[in-house]
């Protein structure tokens, strides 16, 4: 093995403990000094793959972003991969709470990671360009009229919620089982674009007309929606 290669194997090592020490803390942040002792390196070891605590952090939230762009490749069918991104964030509640707080963290006081951030916006924006055809073509599947951006910004505002009632030690007592919670909220999710079927030919239609496109869903979302990179997690 190369040094080139040990060296990008360490690395990924670092990023898996400094996850899970973060998720273990629950507080959205971890000393070198912890992270050095568990993985029983020096310090300056650490200099040599992140210049900063900052940079760690950011580097985590780059690799889960990669993780979900791989995760957004349908092969399947559009439903299984709108379940999939719904489920991806229930199954990791924790991650998904922490590395946004991170996120919004670094993005208001870090300096120096300009450069990161750009990589981190770039796969974002590859990744939303896969959900929007994922999604609009789940829509176009069931002929439903409910927009694409309102059919993604109701998936992220249900996997965040369900996220943060599946972190609370206090709503569990209330909740019961986990599993069947994730199931119904996909389930849910899957579901709602059935209540908006898509309206009736008027009578000068043509007989023959098609129901809006996968590109007519993309096209709702791109003049309908101010979402940016910042503010899709």
């Amino acid at each position: 093995m190369s040094r080139q290669q040990q060296f990008k194997n360490r690395e990924e090592v670092i990023l898996a403990v400094a996850e899970q020490l973060l998720l273990e803390s629950g507080e959205g942040d971890i000393t070198l000094d912890s992270l050095a002792e568990q993985l029983d390196l020096a310090k300056g070891t650490l200099y040599k793959h992140f210049t900063s605590k900052d940079e760690l952090f950011l580097r985590l939230i780059i690799r889960h972003e990669q993780q979900l762009l791989a995760l957004s490749e349908v092969g399947d069918c559009p439903a299984a991969g709108v379940a999939r991104l719904t489920l991806f964030q229930l199954i990791n509640p924790q991650k998904a709470i922490l590395l946004n707080q991170i996120e919004e963290r670094l993005a208001n006081s870090a300096v120096g990671l300009n450069k990161l951030f750009s990589q981190l916006y770039e796969i974002r924006r590859e990744r939303m360009k896969r959900l929007i055809n994922t999604t609009a073509e789940y829509l176009q599947s069931l002929h439903s009229s409910m927009s694409t951006r309102d059919y993604l910004s109701t998936i992220w505002a249900m996997g965040q919620g369900g996220a943060g009632l599946l972190n609370s030690s206090f709503y569990q007592r209330y909740l019961g089982r986990r599993d069947t919670l994730r199931f119904a909220l996909v389930q849910h999710i899957l579901d709602i674009p059935k209540q908006y079927p898509a309206a009736v030919q008027s009578v000068d239609a043509p007989t023959g007309a098609n129901p809006p496109s996968a590109a007519t869903h993309t096209a709702n979302l791109q003049t309908e929606s101010s979402l940016t990179p910042r503010n899709v997690k």
